[in-house]
């Protein structure tokens, strides 16, 4: 809290989570009173589902663009649609499918802010404080649950559904205001920005050859389908376990926000003193427990007890797996590894929201609850296999932040394709260890970019080993030695010790031109014509 930009963006950030929580409130429970229990639950899935389709995207643009002018984009759609969504149910027009599409549209302006505003973190905050600054993130989303509903369930009750609309398009005043003012430092680009395509395949490319990476997507899409059933049938809990209103509705979600600001603030504590492999299979244990217990129908008070430990493990989890995905990836791509992670989360999400709902309607809210608590527990099972990874000693820094090449050539940054091949000289007795070694070469370079990786032997010098690789363009070999990291360079170095020639490994770059360019060149008195291809005095 000590840096300014980060606290204020905080500041504003929880006044807009509260207007968001106050038009979740009012947009649940009006969908309790005009709709089905699926049409319920898929309130919630209709927040999600943005997630699950539009979330590369998003990474990809808060990569490729300022992040900050993303983010006032973001709010600025945001306060529009709410303002429409107040103004419509103001005129009693507001129908389940009409409002499941502004809250959709709501899910789009947050989707596209989310990746922008949790990466900023990084550009306000210094690496071994992001962590906290990501709990923090938690602990004010949560602060807003733990008192936004409750406000919001008065606010409907009191006034209505419209008013409350109307709040949530008035909390993103502040937040625009503060991101307008705010003038971060950027590196100057010395190489030209990826299409928006070809950004979101590297982005993909990447996530897909990180095994840390993967490890947390694999985690956090199966908890997010087996626990979604707290948050997509809370009006349910709330109207038929319970047997309250709207001001209930708003408690039940008070109690689940307040047991989530408590995990926040003991995050950074916990984390200290335990792996995030322990953190989050407790988390879980407890989380699917208190979901078991919650389909008994138990009194208010036990109810919102329950519901404060859902809350509490909900927020460990997520910010254990959040926290974990920006620490695995470089600056260069982390926006669009925290969009996968939050894709394939909140797509779960979706799904479960789906899924629960679909058995609430047929066999009721509680065995819903009890089976989605034994699905939850079911999930911790996956630690035994696929456990978490420790990155906060990685240095992700570019090894070669400015690499430079001379070249002979006249080359522009379209100019391709390009062939990168290096020489090693290696003892047969270190064959082995060299094929291992290259085994993780060859899945950093097509994770940094690389194409059609080959390693090569030479069938008459047997210790001549030369691995290649090509990249379209003169510009996207740059990129690539751009994004190996300090964390990476352990691999480069284990391969040149064992490299036992006279000289360091030798590296050829090389330029495609087509045969039809090479030109026919006149000799002899008789002008007659000669091949470079062919004549021997005309080779080089």
């Amino acid at each position: 809290m000590r840096h300014p930009i980060f606290r204020n963006v905080w500041i504003f950030s929880l006044i807009s989570n509260f207007g968001g929580l106050i038009q979740s409130v009012g947009a649940s429970w009006m969908m309790s009173s005009i709709g089905s229990p699926i049409m319920v639950a898929l309130v919630q899935a209709s927040t999600a589902l943005p997630f699950m389709l539009l979330s590369l995207v998003a990474g990809a643009v808060a990569d490729r663009f300022d992040r900050r002018l993303v983010m006032v984009w973001a709010q600025s759609f945001m306060l529009v649609v709410s303002a429409l969504l107040a103004y419509v149910a103001w005129m009693h027009w507001t129908t389940p499918a009409l409002l499941l599409v502004f809250t959709s549209l709501i899910g789009i302006g947050t989707v596209f802010n989310s990746p922008s505003w949790q990466v900023s973190v990084g550009d306000m905050v210094p690496r071994d404080e992001l962590p906290g600054a990501i709990s923090l993130n938690s602990m004010g989303f949560n602060i807003a649950r733990a008192f936004g509903p409750a406000v919001g369930g008065a606010i409907v009750a009191a006034a209505g559904t419209s008013i409350a609309f109307g709040v949530n398009a008035i909390s993103y005043i502040g937040l625009i205001f503060v991101l307008l003012r705010w003038r971060p430092v950027r590196a100057p680009k010395t190489i030209a920005d990826e299409k928006l395509g070809a950004a979101i395949s590297a982005g993909l490319r990447y996530v897909a050859m990180s095994p840390d990476i993967c490890v947390v997507l694999l985690r956090g899409g199966a908890f997010g389908i087996a626990g979604a059933s707290v948050s997509a049938l809370m009006p349910l809990i709330a109207r038929d376990l319970v047997g309250g209103g709207a001001l209930t509705f708003g408690l039940l979600l008070g109690a689940f926000g307040a047991g989530a600001v408590g995990g926040a603030l003991l995050n950074v504590r916990l984390r200290s003193r335990w792996s995030a492999e322990t953190l989050v299979i407790g988390s879980t244990v407890g989380y699917a427990l208190a979901t078991f217990a919650l389909g008994f129908g138990p009194p208010l008070s036990v109810t919102m007890a329950l519901l404060a430990i859902t809350g509490g493990g909900w927020v460990l989890m997520l910010s254990t797996f959040n926290v974990t995905v920006q620490m695995s990836a470089p600056r260069w791509v982390v926006a669009r590894a925290v969009a996968v992670y939050q894709m394939l989360t909140f797509g779960g999400m979706a799904a479960g929201a789906w899924l629960w709902g679909s058995i609430a309607a047929d066999r009721g809210v509680a065995i819903a609850l009890i089976v989605s608590g034994i699905a939850t527990s079911l999930t911790a099972l996956l630690g035994l296999k696929w456990r978490l990874p420790q990155p906060e000693g990685l240095n992700l820094d570019p090894l070669m932040p400015h690499h430079a090449v001379d070249v002979a050539l006249d080359i522009e940054s379209r100019s391709g394709l390009i062939t990168i091949s290096i020489e090693y000289q290696i003892d047969e007795r270190d064959v082995s260890e060299f094929l291992k070694i290259m085994a993780d070469r060859r899945r950093i370079r097509r994770r940094d970019g690389a194409r059609q990786w080959t390693l090569l032997r030479d069938l008459s010098d047997t210790n001549l080993w030369i691995e290649q690789y090509r990249t379209p363009t003169w510009n996207d070999y740059l990129r690539h030695m751009r994004r190996i990291t300090q964390a990476d360079a352990t691999i480069p170095a284990r391969v040149r010790a064992l490299h036992r020639g006279n000289a360091p490994p030798r590296i050829q770059r090389m330029v495609e031109r087509q045969p039809g360019s090479l030109p026919f060149v006149a000799r002899g008195a008789l002008g007659e014509l000669s091949d470079p291809m062919t004549d021997p005095t005309r080779a080089n």
